[in-house]
């Protein structure tokens, strides 16, 4: 069947007369099998302009990254159309600021999936919708101090894992060195925990986690936050790149201007809470208890930050009610994939000058602006932030004044 695209779908296959194409631009001709209302395998028979050659060997194999075949301008220009489209489908229109782009070889968070094999261990991504696991020797996505934490992986897997089953392996560049969790491996004994510890010991990790119990503490995997240094519970939520979050902080930073009170709802372990606490008194909200304790151990140790309060609450059951919020001078909100609704709500009926959005979500993000906009909140501007490279994944900062 030869099938000509029309557009990107938002998980960046191809899309053209009904049929999904991997692999695929917009104004491509390909030619291929199709199966369920999808072509697994295209021929390209009419490139695209902005087809490129992809800069890793192992992108024809690996599905760790979905969109090393299209040139990084193509690449931003889509994703800033996915948020406005996004905002379009609620018939909201807002001024863009330009993308923020994380360089190659920048991800210092990744999951990486692993299998103990006959000679070894096999570590890497999985293979375009398959179980099958890919290896990654020359990836170009994963930050250099992950690249060499390799053999470490390799070795727990070796020690931990089994032949049947597939173990999952998060690893994050901290400070103290690699912080590892691991999921899936064999169930803990005495004399696993002793081989496992030994391993950590051997390859420098800072910090493994094995099925939630952690088994060695080297040097606190701790991560900077502004002035501050913070130990996140093992498999927190870190931005995906340190570029990353530095052009969000930017963004939050810009947004709220010179508040002297910020509330920071869903604040993780502080990625916003503490740099900003060098200017502003901040109250962080937070449903993860060991993610407030962290955030709180960093700016008791950290010198000359401002006073930081926090609170652990499920802002989806209890959201901050208006009244809650009447002394703050700026709000920043950093929700999960869900958006934040509930909190909208509330914020749409409160008084707070300022609203800094992050979110991870163009659609749920749409829906919570249109809330904040009917309570009399005016959308100043959208900054994407692409630190997710080469995959269909979106991140983005918005400024919400609330006009006098």
């Amino acid at each position: 069947m030869i099938v000509t695209i029309e557009r990107l779908g938002h998980l960046g296959d191809g899309i053209g007369q009904g049929v999904f194409v991997s692999g695929a631009l917009p104004g491509e001709t390909v030619e291929g099998e199709v199966v369920q209302d999808r072509m697994a395998a295209p021929r390209i028979v009419t490139p695209s302009p902005d087809r490129v050659r992809p800069p890793c060997p192992h992108a024809r194999g690996c599905g760790g990254c979905l969109l090393q075949h299209a040139s990084d301008g193509f690449v931003a220009d889509w994703k800033q159309e996915v948020v406005r489209s996004a905002l379009a489908g609620q018939g909201i229109e807002a001024p863009f600021r330009p993308i923020a782009v994380s360089p190659p070889a920048s991800r210092r968070r990744a999951t990486l999936s692993a299998r103990r094999t006959k000679g070894g261990a096999l570590v890497g991504f999985h293979a375009r919708q398959s179980g099958t696991i890919v290896a990654i020797p020359e990836c170009k996505l994963l930050h250099p101090d992950l690249m060499a934490a390799m053999p470490a992986l390799e070795a727990l897997v070796k020690t931990g894992g089994s032949r049947s089953a597939e173990l999952s392996l998060t690893v994050t560049r901290s400070l103290g060195g690699p912080d590892v969790a691991v999921t899936g491996g064999k169930p803990l004994d005495a004399g696993l925990r002793a081989a496992l510890a030994q391993v950590a010991e051997a390859q420098a990790l800072a910090r493994l986690t094995w099925e939630g119990e952690t088994i060695a503490l080297r040097v606190p995997p701790a991560q900077p936050f502004g002035p501050a240094r913070v130990v996140p519970p093992p498999s927190a939520f870190l931005q995906a790149t340190a570029e990353g979050e530095a052009a969000l902080l930017a963004a939050v930073r810009d947004a709220i201007g010179e508040a002297r009170t910020v509330t920071d709802l869903f604040a993780g372990a502080g990625t916003f809470s503490l740099p900003l606490a060098a200017g502003a008194e901040v109250h962080a909200v937070e449903g993860d208890a060991a993610m407030m304790a962290a955030l709180d151990r960093g700016w008791r140790q950290a010198p000359g930050l401002k006073r930081v309060t926090v609170e652990t609450r499920d802002l989806f059951r209890r959201p901050l009610e208006p009244d809650e919020l009447r002394r703050t001078e700026a709000v920043v909100i950093d929700p999960p994939r869900a958006g934040a609704e509930a909190q909208a709500r509330a914020l749409a009926c409160a008084a707070v000058p300022v609203v800094a959005f992050v979110s991870c979500n163009p659609v749920t993000f749409a829906r919570d602006a249109l809330i904040l906009m009917r309570g009399g909140y005016r959308l100043d501007w959208v900054q994407v932030v692409d630190q997710f490279r080469w995959s269909s994944h979106v991140e983005l900062a918005a400024r919400f004044s609330r006009p006098a």
